[in-house]
């Protein structure tokens, strides 16, 4: 029998994007697959929400109180004085202080290395110092992409046999009807509003496709980040007001909407560990237009459409290409849809859990591995 202690806390949040979407996730397959061979305890510092998996006999959760430094200083105390796991896995950066087993961690990216001006002085601190204390503590590494892995050990001196690429799933779906849309030609932009996601090319792109698309609109769906008001700003400046819409969080029915009804989605980033929307919107057959940067190629393949992220006028050849070609714009629906084939939250999840079992096991065929 096998106890696997899990942090619970990125998914018990209420508005879930980013890594809160794959820890949910990952707990998901965790609660379908515990057995009594394989048992699961998940640390939370709050209870449990309502969309969290539920318990069973094998999967239970652990509130232990305590808010400041929860996983360095409450966490390890109780960890201390109650040794009763074999193993423990954090999916998302970092790891208790203390901990009296072997460890296994997710690192998503390290967009705080490459781009510290787009994080406020407290967090960046605590991404650098929190993330190379949990790298090196660490039995196995756990990287979503490729690029991230080669990140980890060019940045952590980490041996390559350490890291495993285990590549997040993506799928968005709804059991109801999803919300009904009335543009009918818009550009489509998911994600955190933040400087990392390079909005300002986007927008700057937008103005000069709209000038012969008038009847275009962009469509940007996500909550504000941090350093986001330079964004609004320029929205305003430019007088886009009126094409431009922030719609702030929505719910997995709009954004199925959205995409669903889309022009194409348009990812812009400096940097993406990953880039779940790429495969979201590959799914409801919406177009992908995204950087030739980071992750970004190697999630979306032959798939999407690609430009510098630093040319606006790039982008905006993009744009008119998919506009004018719909031979094209067929094409890359069809590779959307093939390309989706190689992801999904269930092999992620299992993929995962080997890692973590072959931790104390040694016996694990992912450790180190990429995917093909």
């Amino acid at each position: 029998m096998m106890k696997i202690g899990v942090d619970g806390n990125e998914a018990n949040v209420e508005k879930k994007v980013g890594v809160s979407v794959y820890a949910l996730n990952i707990l998901k397959y965790f609660g379908k697959v515990a057995t009594q061979e394989v048992q699961f305890v998940i640390y939370l510092k709050n209870y449990p929400l309502t969309d969290l998996p539920k318990e069973n006999k094998y999967f239970k959760y652990k509130v232990i109180a305590g808010k400041f430094l929860w996983s360095q200083i409450y966490l390890s105390i109780y960890l201390y004085l109650h040794k009763n796991i074999d193993v423990y896995f954090s999916p998302a950066h970092y790891l208790p202080r203390y901990c009296p087993v072997p460890q296994v961690v997710t690192i998503h990216d390290l967009a705080y290395l490459y781009f510290p001006e787009d994080f406020i002085k407290k967090d960046l601190w605590q991404l650098k110092n929190w993330t190379k204390s949990a790298i090196n503590q660490a039995k196995n590494v756990i990287a979503v992409s490729k690029t991230t892995k080669k990140d980890i050990i060019k940045n952590y001196n980490v041996d390559e046999d350490k890291v495993s690429v285990v590549y997040n799933g993506f799928e968005k779906t709804i059991s109801g009807k999803t919300a009904e849309v009335k543009l009918k030609k818009y550009i489509l932009f998911v994600g955190t509003i933040q400087p990392r996601k390079n909005l300002e090319v986007l927008i700057d792109a937008f103005d000069k496709f709209v000038q012969t698309n008038k009847d275009f609109k962009l469509i940007i769906v996500g909550k504000k980040g941090w350093l986001y008001e330079s964004i609004f700003e320029k929205v305003k400046i430019m007088n886009l007001e009126d094409k431009i819409i922030f719609t702030g969080h929505v719910s997995d029915e709009e954004l199925i909407s959205y995409y669903k009804n889309a022009f194409c989605l348009v990812l812009p980033s400096f940097y993406e560990g990953f880039g779940i929307p790429v495969l979201e919107a590959m799914s409801y057959n919406c177009p992908t237009i995204v950087s030739m940067t980071s992750s970004l190629p190697e999630i979306g393949s032959d798939a999407s459409l690609y430009f510098d992220p630093k040319n606006s006028d790039d982008l905006l050849e993009k744009l008119n290409t998919l506009q004018n070609d719909n031979k094209l714009r067929k094409e890359l629906i069809l590779k959307g849809r093939q390309r989706i084939k190689d992801f999904s939250w269930e092999k992620c999840g299992r993929e995962t859990l080997d890692v973590i079992t072959g931790s104390i096991t040694g016996s694990d065929p992912m450790l180190g591995s990429d995917p093909t």
